[in-house]
């Protein structure tokens, strides 16, 4: 995700189920701040069995285009998503890992940092200089649209840099390993 600054969601103390992540805290994606001083890279699964983690991260404003990836490794699958910044300013991440073989993760693009009360996300306001919601005037429309995608990666393609809408193309970068996969996109955003 091309994201610029990054916050922990709010938890009780003590939290049920346990967190392993410090509660409502800023960090420097993906490394963020455990409760015990450490941090943890939050792209990386499997987290600790028997908890529960909620993440959001701003989408770089410099970017008109954002996305979001899921990559495995091991079958070499991608799944992301590519959306207008300016309709969906941040992502969310839920991870929850209540037991063996049950680990869920979530990647949510999203027009509000946190899945939280409409009073409670007004009662906040905005987070990082970023509004947290978006207002439908009466008898008015909003249209949002975004592409997803799903593909197999080539050998050796282990991380996502950048994802660019080019030429009626969706290009997917890994810079390091110099891997490039091109896939036609079925419209513009």
């Amino acid at each position: 995700m091309p994201v610029t600054r990054a916050k922990t969601k709010t938890v009780p103390t003590p939290a049920t189920p346990p967190r392993q992540l410090q509660s409502y805290t800023d960090f420097t994606w993906p490394m963020a701040p455990t409760v015990d001083g450490q941090v943890l890279d939050v792209r990386v699964a499997p987290i600790r069995p028997n908890t529960v983690e909620h993440l959001t991260t701003l989408v770089d404003p410099s970017r008109r285009l954002g996305f979001a990836t899921a990559l495995h490794l091991e079958k070499r699958l991608l799944i992301g998503w590519v959306f207008r910044r300016e309709e969906f300013p941040w992502v969310q991440t839920w991870l929850s890992n209540p037991g063996p073989n049950r680990m869920t993760r979530g990647l949510e693009f999203a027009t509000q940092p946190f899945d939280l009360p409409r009073a409670e996300v007004l009662k906040n306001g905005p987070l990082f200089d970023t509004p947290v919601f978006r207002i439908l005037p009466a008898k008015s429309t909003i249209t949002s649209t975004f592409l997803m995608f799903y593909t197999t990666v080539p050998e050796g393609f282990l991380k996502v840099d950048d994802v660019q809408l080019t030429g009626g193309k969706l290009v997917i970068e890994d810079r390091a390993n110099r891997k490039t996969i091109a896939l036609a996109a079925s419209r513009s955003l």
